[in-house]
């Protein structure tokens, strides 16, 4: 492996970094645009590594910041990633392998990587990322890759989310739901649990058969734990479309393996449910069979 070229050097928070990956003049004349064939990412110490392999060099152009939304150009639509913080990353004179993807990882600090569609020979990736930190983005050779170190400087402890089991499902077999392991950042244990529960499985984990089922719900706005009491309020319009299982089948579980949460009550959008007062479990009439 040749010696690491950086293209950022010290950390970057907020601003926005424009790199131009300079050639020699001959090969830019002769240069192929580079073309995306893997996104890859794994923690390593301190740190989560985002790699993007590149067949026919490094796009001559790369710029990383952090943003509220990322825009999809060539649909018009706003697509967004599960995290606390939004790193944009574009490539430009760039193609790819592969369309738009979104891929969930179980690390501290990535939890969702999201491709938005190629336009105009640019390539535009957002991540989501649980808490936003120092970057840096550099390029290695043999093979051709773009590297975006984010750091994670704070404690995480694992945790369970609790997604749905298709094989157990079709067996009849309950739980329908079977629990992965998640690392969120700590003193924010239910709301990290929660935030990666939708997130979704990671690719291995869909391999297996596990799916979320989101019941068309889009997120949560808010989630508060008093005297035992979960309350989940969620966004976009719920339905559990007359479905035995629903959000709320993973919902519970994954708020139930702390020890302060007894029951767990979950509003819709209207902050309506059905049993809002008192020691027990509740969802809002359209989770109902």
């Amino acid at each position: 492996m040749l010696p690491i070229r950086p293209l950022i050097t010290g950390t970057v928070l907020a601003a926005a970094v424009t790199v131009p990956l300079a050639l020699p003049a001959q090969a830019t004349q002769l240069a192929r645009v580079p073309v995306l064939t893997g996104v890859r990412a794994a923690h390593q110490p301190g740190l989560d590594r985002l790699v993007f392999e590149f067949r026919g060099g490094v796009p001559r152009w790369a710029q990383a910041r952090y943003t509220d939304a990322i825009a999809d150009h060539a649909t018009g639509r706003t697509i967004s990633a599960v995290g606390d913080a939004l790193l944009r990353i574009r490539f430009e004179r760039a193609a790819a392998v592969t369309g738009p993807a979104r891929t969930t990882y179980p690390l501290p600090g990535i939890i969702q990587v999201v491709g938005t569609t190629p336009h105009h020979s640019t390539l535009t990736y957002g991540v989501g990322v649980a808490r936003q930190a120092p970057f840096r983005i550099y390029k290695l050779t043999r093979p051709s890759r773009v590297v975006v170190d984010i750091t994670t400087p704070y404690r995480t402890i694992p945790v369970r989310d609790y997604f749905l089991d298709t094989a157990r499902y079709n067996a009849g077999r309950q739980p329908y739901t079977t629990a992965v392991q998640r690392p969120v950042i700590a003193l924010s244990t239910a709301y990290g649990a929660l935030q990666r529960l939708f997130a979704g499985p990671t690719q291995a984990e869909k391999a297996q058969g596990l799916r979320f089922v989101s019941s068309k719900a889009t997120g949560f706005s808010k989630l508060t734990v008093k005297r035992g009491v979960a309350r989940v309020h969620l966004t976009g319009r719920l339905s559990g479309a007359g479905s035995a299982f629903t959000i709320a089948d993973e919902i519970m579980p994954t708020l139930k393996q702390f020890p302060s949460i007894k029951y767990v009550k979950i509003y819709d959008a209207r902050g309506h449910t059905q049993q809002p007062y008192g020691p027990s479990d509740s969802v809002p009439r359209s989770l109902e069979p």
